[in-house]
């Protein structure tokens, strides 16, 4: 099978984070099966979902890894043109939710696989699939854990998230958090008596506004990104029951993406202590006023030297001269953070194109990254992993 073909596959099982990822995994298996390829399923606690790692070559030496998530993002509410779950192919583009982000590169990494299967290997090729990556990373901390406790960790790692096939070596790290506006209900015909959770939250608000400009005015800068300072970003405000009551509570998602040079612990140190003064300035009023801030999520940047052996090897791999910095996040942060293992990004098609209707990526970024899975296969063969 061919990577087109695999992708055409891939495509059919519908994995939403929300939904479970054991069909998809159950096909790989039984493809990588039919080659000798033994399977190590890592499922997660509740059993609905699964990672998926796997040795190809000599099993007593450390290799290089191709990671890859399985789990897309939801089409709700999206205007598809084309079905989601069933791959087209029209005009050289290959459509279908995931055929950017990032089935194309599992595709192509799983026809690698077929491949080194019937090669003598000297240095081993790892795969390693993960569950839950559009939720924050989270599902891929087991294969971590398992890999840590291994007797040899990967060399190692390209994460194929869309690139364009462009050598990515960072990508900002990410604290999501929620802050709790608590305030006093009462009638709105009395409002002036009661602490509205909405202004609190507000306040706050403006509060993180201040942080942003502080961070884009004087913040770390790191002009291999688009936007070249750490962000502030609020996502989501839940509150109030009905117009007449003044709402007790208010809920405020939001995010801090961090450069390198950043440190978002003590970026939400900050937020926490403007919280304290906003909730402090309230309780004249009401007491029990108050402003929760709980961290829901985090995961580490990546910031590979750009002059390091690895991303010179990546680059060989390719032909590119010179490398790029990604504004969204991969788990390469993660092995790189928790394994010491160096990590590259690196994979077909754009992330214009992914969480986006009509998802797609060409068949030319598919031939492109089969190219540079066979310089691996090659290099892996001869026992050749210093840059060509």
């Amino acid at each position: 099978m061919d990577s087109i073909e695999i992708l055409e596959k891939l495509i059919a099982f519908p994995t939403v984070s929300r939904d479970s990822n054991l069909d998809l995994i159950g096909y790989v298996t039984e493809l990588l099966s039919a080659y000798g390829i033994a399977c190590q399923i890592i499922r997660s606690p509740d059993g609905h979902k699964a990672n998926l790692f796997v040795t190809i070559g000599p099993a007593d030496a450390p290799g290089v890894m191709l990671s890859g998530h399985t789990d897309v993002v939801p089409i709700d509410g999206q205007d598809w043109t084309l079905p989601p779950f069933e791959m087209t192919a029209r005009d050289g583009r290959l459509y279908g939710r995931g055929a950017a982000d990032m089935k194309g590169f599992v595709a192509c990494a799983l026809t690698a696989c077929l491949k080194a299967a019937k090669m003598d290997l000297r240095t081993p090729l790892h795969l390693a699939l993960s569950y839950d990556e559009e939720v924050g990373c989270i599902g891929v901390h087991s294969l971590i854990d398992m890999l840590r406790s291994a007797p040899h960790r990967p060399l190692l790692c390209i994460v194929g998230e869309p690139t364009n096939m462009q050598v990515a070596t960072g990508h900002k790290g990410k604290l999501a958090a929620r802050a709790i506006c608590r305030g006093r209900e009462g009638h709105s015909a009395l409002a002036p008596l009661a602490l509205n959770a909405i202004h609190l939250g507000c306040d706050f608000v403006s509060a993180l506004r201040r942080e942003q400009d502080r961070l884009a005015s004087g913040g770390a800068r790191d002009g291999d990104y688009d936007i070249p300072y750490t962000t502030v970003h609020v996502g989501k405000m839940n509150a109030g029951v009905a117009l007449n009551i003044v709402p007790n509570l208010c809920q405020l998602d939001f995010e801090i993406r961090n450069v390198a040079a950043d440190n978002p612990d003590l970026i939400l140190d900050a937020l926490r202590a403007e919280a304290q003064r906003i909730a402090a300035a309230a309780s004249a009023i009401a007491p029990e006023a108050a402003i929760d801030i709980d961290i829901t999520n985090t995961y580490p940047g990546l910031d590979t030297p750009a002059n390091s052996q690895a991303v010179a090897f990546v680059k060989s791999l390719t032909g590119a001269n010179d490398t790029i910095k990604v504004a969204f996040g991969t788990e390469g942060g993660l092995f790189s953070r928790d394994l010491g293992t160096p990590t590259i990004v690196c994979g077909p098609g754009s992330m214009a194109q992914g969480h986006r209707p009509d998802e797609f990526v060409s068949a030319e970024q598919l031939r492109r990254c089969d190219d540079m899975l066979d310089n691996l296969l090659r290099r892996l063969a001869d026992h050749r992993l210093q840059p060509a």
